[in-house]
């Protein structure tokens, strides 16, 4: 797998590196005289990048792109409220069934065609397509209108608070806009063409799957005036190009930063902190200050977990804290503990008619699968193997689950091999699956309308297809509900009868460091990795 998905400059780097001893140059005070780069930063990222159509693909990478090339009409700030970033003014109506909004003046797409209203209306209607937040935007749309050049008017059919929470959509498919052209290509179908009005342009010709993406500065981008504040204000690129390589080794990746070869790493393996935060030039920090999850998704179309007894079988077999140590994350970033659909530690937090988790109660476990009539058929697990988080957490719960009685079936794969197999509805023994993990930060799993493996629509849904209109239901009334108090009691329901339901289980929370070259500057701590306001001193 890694001769394939390494990258071309990364293969004969990694041998000199290993010949030289690899992780001990961490250590070297060399490292740190490592000349600098004016003009380019080097990063290294969870995954590589394998596609580019942020409606298409929930996949982080996905998004990761996104906020290179384009731009938003709202943005989430530090303390996650949204503010205006495209948009110039925003009214509503008494009512707050009608919404106008007007963009700012002079924004230009990188063809230097103008960024319209037009175009914005038809990214939402693109986005509403698919996504689980955009969906229900939709689905209390009674019009969405060009007014003129620069402003458009959304009227509701029904009560929908999140307006702006909305548009602001930063994680899963986040929302974007294209230009016209581009958004009117159907949301089942891959877009081929990145341009944005975002701080850099995508260099297609050097784009290579496998090797690096490559990104160059927008001059013709103009940055809001407010200082940059979470994925709001202003986005001021002080590079000149970005390139973004494949390396998927975390030894190499570890190696090539301590030694000034690279400047960023997003998701270091966490047993090489330590050696990280002990090198010569290097800073280790958050950039995700809540955290992430990682989310056990489960095919709810095929046996055995088209049967809800035996989806409930995994909560008596997960042991959390086992999984936060078989990551090798610290102990002060795990939390050992968490039951919560929406994090813990947030204000959302909810342990309503959690079970499980904590304790593994193997008996219990075996108990619920022969009564969903398991009858030892393989259970296929599909393992994103070059992130180590992903494989970690993999390899930890597939032996509990064998504890518990199951027969695992755990499938070598790349991420973005995982990212197109997981869409495959056939029997897990003909190219389907039954289970996979992804990490998931904090804007992932906000609240019963941003979640968007909590959806459970029965049409239309993500990968997994869990299907309940109980669940729905409750779901859509927190999110039209305006009483504050009415809208906790229904946020417990709605996490009460996903416990019932099961379409995804959290399987431990934990925060994860990134590191970065210490000459480094203005790194925000943005919850997803942008690199606007990053300069080399």
């Amino acid at each position: 797998m890694l001769s394939r998905l390494h990258t071309v400059a990364a293969a004969p780097l990694r041998a000199s590196l290993l010949a030289a001893g690899a992780l001990a140059a961490l250590l070297s005070p060399a490292a740190a005289q490592a000349p600098a780069r004016e003009a380019t930063l080097r990063v290294v990222l969870s995954n590589e990048l394998t596609s580019i159509d942020p409606v298409l693909s929930t996949a982080a990478f996905v998004r990761n792109h996104g906020f290179m090339v384009y731009d938003q009409l709202f943005a989430v700030d530090g303390k996650g409220i949204a503010r205006p970033q495209m948009v110039e003014s925003h009214s509503v109506s008494a009512d707050a069934m009608t919404h106008r909004f007007t963009l700012r003046p002079g924004l230009l797409f990188h063809d230097g065609a103008p960024v319209r209203a037009a175009d914005a209306v038809a990214s939402i209607r693109r986005w509403g397509q698919r996504d689980v937040v955009g969906k229900a935007l939709a689905a209390s749309t009674a019009s969405l209108e060009v007014i003129d050049e620069r402003s458009f008017e959304l009227k509701l059919s029904r009560p929908f608070g999140p307006v702006t929470d909305a548009l602001a959509r930063s994680t899963a498919s986040a929302l974007f806009v294209m230009p016209e052209r581009v958004a009117n290509t159907p949301a089942t179908t891959a877009i081929t063409d990145a341009t944005g009005s975002g701080p850099f342009i995508m260099d297609r010709e050097n784009w290579r799957i496998g090797d690096r993406a490559v990104y160059r500065r927008n001059p013709a981008y103009t940055p809001r005036a407010e200082p940059a504040d979470g994925l709001a204000g202003g986005k001021v690129v002080k590079v000149e190009r970005l390139e973004w390589l494949a390396m998927p080794d975390a030894s190499v990746a570890a190696s090539a930063l301590s030694n000034g070869e690279i400047d960023f790493v997003e998701h270091p393996a966490p047993d090489l902190l330590p050696l990280l935060q002990k090198a010569r030039g290097v800073t280790v920090g958050l950039i995700n200050p809540v955290g992430s999850m990682v989310w056990l998704r489960i095919n709810h179309t095929q046996p055995p977990f088209d049967n809800p007894k035996a989806r409930q079988a995994l909560l008596h077999a997960i042991d959390q804290k086992e999984v936060l140590q078989g990551l090798g994350i610290p102990a002060e970033d795990q939390v050992p503990y968490c039951p919560a659909y929406f994090m813990c530690g947030t204000p959302l937090e909810s342990t309503a008619g959690a079970v499980g988790l904590r304790d593994p109660d193997l008996g219990r476990a075996r108990t619920l699968l022969r009564e969903a009539g398991y009858d030892n058929r393989p259970v296929v697990f599909l393992n994103g193997a070059d992130n180590p988080l992903n494989n970690g957490s993999t390899l930890v719960l597939a032996e509990q689950f064998k504890r518990a009685g199951m027969n695992m079936d755990v499938q070598t794969l790349d991420w973005a091999t995982v990212t197109v197999r997981r869409n495959r509805r056939e029997p897990p023994a003909q190219g389907g699956w039954n289970l996979f993990v992804t990490i998931a930060n904090a804007l992932d799993a906000g609240s019963p309308l941003s979640n968007l493996y909590l959806a459970s629509p029965c049409e239309g849904g993500l990968t997994g297809w869990p299907c309940d209109a109980k669940l729905e239901e409750l779901r859509r009334a927190w999110w039209e509900e305006p009483d504050a108090a009415k809208r906790r009691t229904l946020l417990d329901a709605v996490h009460a009868r996903a416990y019932e339901v099961l379409p995804y289980i959290n399987a431990g929370q934990f925060r994860t460091k990134s590191a970065w070259r210490s000459n480094l500057t203005g790194v925000l701590p943005a919850t997803v990795p942008v690199f606007w306001n990053v300069e080399r001193k």
